[in-house]
C-alpha cells in the first residue's frame, strides 16, 4: 500500500470536514480535495430542526467550528456524479473530473421527498435536511400559518412539531404506528412520547398515514387526505418520513451501494458489489453501512452526529496506514433529541430489542431511564431527562451485560418487570427492508408512509444482512 498523495473527499458536511482535519492529524501532506453539493462552507445540521426553526439562531451562525488549517481545495456548490474505480477518477456535475490515490464517501443522506403527483408539488409542502429548506421553512413558520400538518413522528417530526408549537402554532401530526417514536424506541417509549405531544396541544393521528396532499386552483396547500377517511386542513406540510442514501452518483461504480447506503467493512472500506473490499475507497458518516462487533449479523447505517465524527476519524486513520495497522470502527451508537421541553438520549440499538424495562424513575414521571434487552443482553438504554447516567449503562452494554441488568439504583423500582418492547412488525420499507439472507432486522425510525423505490440492482449479496437504522441525532 503506497503513501497516498490525493485524496479526494466527496460530501463536505459534518463526516467530511472532521475527514480532512484527521487526515492532516495523521500526516498526510498531499493534494486535499474536498466536494459538496452545497454552496456553503460545513455547517451543523441538528440546529436546523431545533434553534434555526424557532428563530434563536440563523443559519449563518451554524458554521462547523475549524479544529485547524487543512490546506484543502474546496470545490463546493457542484456534485459528483460519477466514479470510475478503476481509473481512480471523481466525474463532477460541471463536467470537471479529479484524480484520486484515496477517496473518503461522506455524501450522507437527504430527505425523502413526498410524491409530485399526491401534492408534493404544491406551495407549502417542505422538507427540513439543508441550511436552505430551514430558512425557507423558518420564514414561513414567521409568517403564522393557520396548521402545520407533520407527516411522520420520528425524531425530526417531534422536534419540528415541538418549535413549532413553541411558536404558538396549531400542529397535526399524522404516523402510522401506534405511537411516536415506535418504530426507533417500541411503542412502550412511544406511548410516553405521545403524552408529551398531546400536554404541548399536538393534534397526533395515529395508525394513520396521508393519502394526499390537496391544493387550490393557484397550487397551493389547503388539505390532506387521510387513510382513515379523515381530512386536515393546513396551509404547511413539513414531509418528515425518513432518509434515502446519497448514491446515486455511484450507479455503475461497481460498488455496494442502494438507497440504503454504501456497504464498507468495519475499517470503513467500501465494498465492491462481490463483497471484496476495495484498498483505495472509504466511506464514513450517514452514508455509511458497516457490521458492529456489538451487533454481529445485521449491518448498521446510523444518521449520528457523533458517529459521524467518530467514522470520520476511523477513516481518515486507515486512508494513511497500511492495512495491518487498520482499526475498526466500533464506538457504541448514540444520539439525543430534545423535544416538548424533554431531552432524550439514547446509547446502543433499541430497535434491535425484544423487551425492555424502567431500571430508573418512572414512565409517569417524565424522568426515567428504560434498558432494552435481546435474547437475555443489553442491547440499549433510553434516558428521559437523565442524561448524566448513561456512561454506566454504556459500559454494561459493550461488556455484554445480561438483561434486565442488576442496577441496585436508589431510584429504581423495587422490581424489574421486562415488558415487550412492543416494535411495530409491519412490511418492510426502503429503509429497513433485508436485503441479505440472515434471519431479523432493524426496524427504521420512522416508518415512511410514501411510496419506495425498489431496490438498486447492485445490492450486496456476501454481506450477513444489510438491515438499516437511520435514526435522527
Amino acid at each position: 500500500m503506497t503513501t497516498p498523495q490525493r485524496v479526494v473527499v466527496v460530501g463536505a458536511s459534518l463526516a467530511g470536514l472532521r475527514a480532512a482535519e484527521a487526515l492532516r492529524d495523521e500526516g498526510f501532506t498531499g493534494e486535499l480535495t474536498l466536494v459538496g453539493d452545497e454552496p456553503y462552507p460545513p455547517y451543523d445540521r441538528p440546529p436546523l430542526s431545533k434553534a434555526v426553526l424557532s428563530g434563536r439562531l440563523s443559519t449563518d451562525r451554524i458554521e462547523l467550528p475549524r479544529v485547524r488549517d487543512i490546506g484543502a481545495r474546496w470545490l463546493l456548490g457542484t456534485r459528483a456524479t460519477g466514479l470510475d474505480a478503476q481509473a481512480r477518477r471523481v466525474t463532477l456535475a460541471d463536467g470537471r473530473q479529479v484524480d484520486y490515490d484515496r477517496l473518503l464517501i461522506a455524501t450522507g443522506t437527504r430527505s425523502r421527498p413526498w410524491p409530485a403527483e399526491r401534492g408534493g408539488a404544491l406551495h407549502g409542502v417542505h422538507l427540513l435536511r439543508s441550511r436552505d429548506d430551514a430558512d425557507r421553512l423558518r420564514a414561513v413558520l414567521a409568517d403564522g400559518p393557520r396548521r402545520v400538518l407533520v407527516i411522520g413522528a420520528g425524531f425530526t417530526g417531534g422536534e419540528v412539531a415541538s418549535v413549532c408549537r413553541d411558536l404558538g402554532l396549531a400542529v397535526t401530526v399524522t404516523q402510522r404506528s401506534g405511537a411516536p417514536l415506535a418504530s426507533a424506541l417500541g411503542g412502550v417509549i412511544g406511548g410516553v412520547a405521545a403524552r408529551w405531544y398531546r400536554d404541548a396541544g399536538v393534534d397526533l393521528r395515529l395508525d394513520t398515514t396521508v393519502r394526499a396532499l390537496e391544493g387550490d386552483a393557484d397550487g397551493r396547500l389547503r388539505r390532506a387526505a387521510l387513510a382513515d377517511g379523515t381530512t386536515v386542513t393546513a396551509d404547511v406540510a413539513v414531509v418528515a418520513a425518513g432518509a434515502l442514501a446519497n448514491t446515486e452518483w455511484l450507479a455503475g461504480s461497481g460498488l455496494a451501494a442502494d438507497d440504503h447506503g454504501v456497504t464498507c467493512d468495519a475499517a470503513c472500506r467500501a465494498l465492491a458489489e462481490d463483497g471484496t473490499p476495495l484498498p483505495d475507497v472509504f466511506v464514513a458518516g450517514d452514508v455509511a453501512r458497516w457490521p458492529h462487533p456489538l451487533y454481529p449479523g445485521q449491518l448498521l447505517r446510523l444518521d449520528h452526529w457523533d458517529n459521524a465524527v467518530a467514522q470520520a476519524r476511523t477513516a481518515a486513520h486507515n486512508m494513511t496506514h497500511p492495512p495491518h495497522a487498520h482499526r475498526d470502527h466500533r464506538p457504541l451508537p448514540a444520539f439525543w433529541s430534545n423535544q416538548f421541553g424533554t431531552n432524550l438520549k439514547c446509547i446502543g440499538l433499541p430497535a434491535l430489542a425484544d423487551q425492555v424495562v424502567v431500571t430508573q424513575g418512572a414512565l409517569d414521571q417524565r424522568q426515567f431511564v428504560a434498558a432494552y434487552g435481546h435474547r437475555g443482553r443489553l442491547v440499549a438504554v433510553v434516558a428521559v431527562d437523565s442524561p448524566r447516567v448513561l456512561d454506566g449503562y454504556a459500559a454494561l452494554i459493550e461488556a455484554g451485560a445480561p438483561f434486565p441488568p442488576v442496577l441496585n439504583a436508589t431510584d429504581g423500582p423495587d422490581r424489574l418487570e421486562p415488558v415487550d418492547a412492543a416494535f411495530p412488525r409491519s412490511a418492510p420499507t426502503a429503509t429497513d427492508r433485508p436485503t441479505g439472507p440472515a434471519p431479523g432486522r432493524l426496524p427504521a425510525p420512522s416508518d415512511p408512509p410514501v411510496p419506495v423505490a425498489p431496490p438498486a440492482p447492485h445490492t450486496p449479496r456476501t454481506t450477513p444482512t444489510a438491515s438499516a437504522l437511520a435514526a435522527h441525532e
